[in-house]
C-alpha cells in the first residue's frame, strides 16, 4: 500500500487558500494521510518552499513547518493544528522564522511551490529540542520506510 497525503483545503498542485497564508489567518491546512506502513513507529512532517526568495532565481529552501514523532495512527492534523491541537506525543522543530510553529506561505515575489512531505519512520526519535529541518533529516535518515508528498502553490494577491 502506498502512503498518501491529502488536504481538504486544496488538491495536489492547486493554489493554497488565502486563509492558510500570511495574507489570511495563517492557519495550517487540514491534512489527512492513509497507507501508513503497519511497522511505522512515528511520522515526520516537513513543509518547505524551494523557490525562495524568487522562483525565477531561487537561492534557498525556506522551511515553514517541522513536526516529528507524530503518532502513526493519528490519521491527520486538523486545520490550525498547533501546540495542544497536535496529536499527543508530537514534537515541533524550528521553521526558518526560528519558531516551533506553522508559518504559512508568504512569498515576496512570484508564485511559489510549497511541499508538504510526510515520512513514516521505523522508530520514534528522541526529543531533539527544537531541531531545524537539517538536524531532523540527519536524525531520521536511516529510519525512513515510506514517504508521501502534497504540493500547493501560492502567489500574493
Amino acid at each position: 500500500m502506498t502512503m498518501n497525503l491529502t488536504s481538504s483545503a486544496f488538491r495536489h498542485g492547486d493554489e493554497i487558500p488565502t486563509r492558510h497564508t500570511c495574507q489570511g489567518g495563517d492557519l495550517s491546512p487540514p491534512l489527512a494521510w492513509t497507507g501508513v506502513p503497519t511497522n511505522a513507529k512515528s511520522l515526520v512532517l516537513i513543509v518547505d518552499d524551494p523557490d525562495a526568495p524568487d522562483p525565477a532565481a531561487p537561492k534557498t529552501v525556506w522551511v515553514h513547518w517541522v513536526l516529528y514523532n507524530i503518532p502513526p495512527t493519528s490519521g491527520g492534523l486538523a486545520e490550525g493544528a498547533a501546540g495542544t491541537q497536535v496529536p499527543q506525543g508530537t514534537l515541533a522543530g524550528a521553521n526558518d522564522w526560528k519558531r516551533a510553529a506553522y508559518g504559512g506561505p508568504c512569498p515576496p515575489i512570484g508564485r511559489h511551490r510549497y511541499f508538504f512531505k510526510l515520512y513514516a519512520l521505523d522508530a520514534a526519535l528522541p526529543d531533539l529540542g527544537k531541531p531545524n529541518k537539517s538536524a531532523l533529516e540527519q536524525a531520521m535518515k536511516t529510519h525512513v520506510i515510506a514517504e508521501a508528498e502534497l504540493l500547493g502553490t501560492y502567489q500574493k494577491h
